[in-house]
């Protein structure tokens, strides 16, 4: 375990946006994360976790210490007729995950294939997608206590779970790291192909009776689509969350604007797709210097080459203030600012 200065954030972040870590290390293990920890000469300064860099917008370099997950390992920890409880160390990439399950014969997280990152990042943002979401196989997890290096275990509840959120991101924001997930996954399919164009691409695909594999291959197909490379345009996924407003407030918006997409939540509360809101403000496919808003997905910011994080926060910035003047929404960076 080495510890860098000054070390280049270029290859660990989607966005490709060049940005130095005062120090930099990489941890493959909980010994070597509370060595780094206790490191006097490293103590008192601001720490950062690093993981697939997925889901991060650099926007100056870092002055303190960035920790790098690399904690890896998956086994089965307990099985009964119906369910195979699998332990995931952090570091490992989630998609290859997904893969694993699948060739595994397990189901309930096909709806989450390509999605980019780590293990450790899904929980902390309650990842979902095509009507599935984390929270719905998670079990418990593993995480260190980043001032005394104590583990502590964190049971579904104690996560505090919500739309791209958890207890991580928000009264526990930076006071643990997670080093391992534990899923309880099917071992007979619960099949969810009604969300988004999940049914219609099976069906292109000629596929009437769904498989785990098959579910995965349509939503690849579907995202492939949809969102561009992060390896050939750099990016982050969904830069923003889907807003959810009261009822009466997407009434009177419907009145003015009939086609508004929405999904009925409870407690009198609508979903609204923040990638419609931001396409009819006239951002979809429009390019600010050297980044902007995708051609086929305006929730997707992206750098077309030679762009800082700080172009982007900016973008990102004016993109909130125009769908808030338009529709009185604000809409919330999904992406972790730093």
């Amino acid at each position: 375990m080495t510890i860098l200065e000054h070390h280049s954030l270029l290859p660990y972040n989607t966005f490709g946006l060049e940005a130095k870590a005062r120090y930099f290390v990489e941890v493959a293990s909980i010994e070597e994360l509370r060595e780094v920890l206790n490191n006097e000469r490293l103590k008192g300064m601001p720490r950062f976790i690093l993981g697939g860099g997925s889901n991060i917008l650099l926007t100056k370099d870092f002055d303190g210490l960035v920790i790098k997950n690399s904690l890896n390992g998956i086994e089965t920890i307990k099985e009964d007729d119906d369910h195979v409880w699998l332990k995931c160390g952090s570091g490992e990439a989630w998609h290859s995950l997904v893969l694993h399950t699948i060739e595994l014969g397990l189901s309930g997280i096909e709806n989450l294939s390509l999605i980019p990152g780590q293990m450790g990042a899904a929980p902390m943002q309650n990842i979902g997608a095509y009507g599935v979401e984390l929270e719905a196989v998670f079990e418990s997890l593993e995480a260190v206590d980043m001032n005394t290096g104590e583990v502590r275990v964190f049971t579904k509840d104690e996560c505090l779970f919500g739309y791209r959120e958890s207890v991580f991101k928000t009264t526990l924001k930076g006071q643990y790291c997670i080093v391992s997930v534990t899923m309880r996954l099917n071992k007979l399919p619960k099949f969810n192909i009604s969300y988004g164009d999940i049914k219609r691409t099976l069906d292109d695909m000629r596929i009437w009776e769904p498989t785990v594999k098959a579910v995965s291959d349509a939503v690849i197909k579907i995202r492939q689509s949809k969102l561009p490379d992060p390896k050939v345009l750099g990016n982050s996924g969904s830069f923003f969350k889907n807003p959810e407003i009261p009822k009466a407030q997407f009434d009177a918006l419907q009145a003015y604007y009939p086609l508004i997409p929405n999904f009925p939540l409870p407690n009198e509360m609508v979903k609204v797709p923040a990638g419609w809101l931001i396409e009819q403000c006239g951002w979809k496919g429009k390019r600010v210097g050297n980044t902007g808003s995708h051609s086929q997905q305006a929730l997707v910011l992206v750098n077309y080459g030679g762009a800082t994080g700080a172009e982007i926060y900016q973008l990102a910035l004016d993109i909130q203030a125009s769908v808030k003047e338009k529709f009185g929404i604000t809409i919330v960076p999904e992406v972790n600012v730093v």
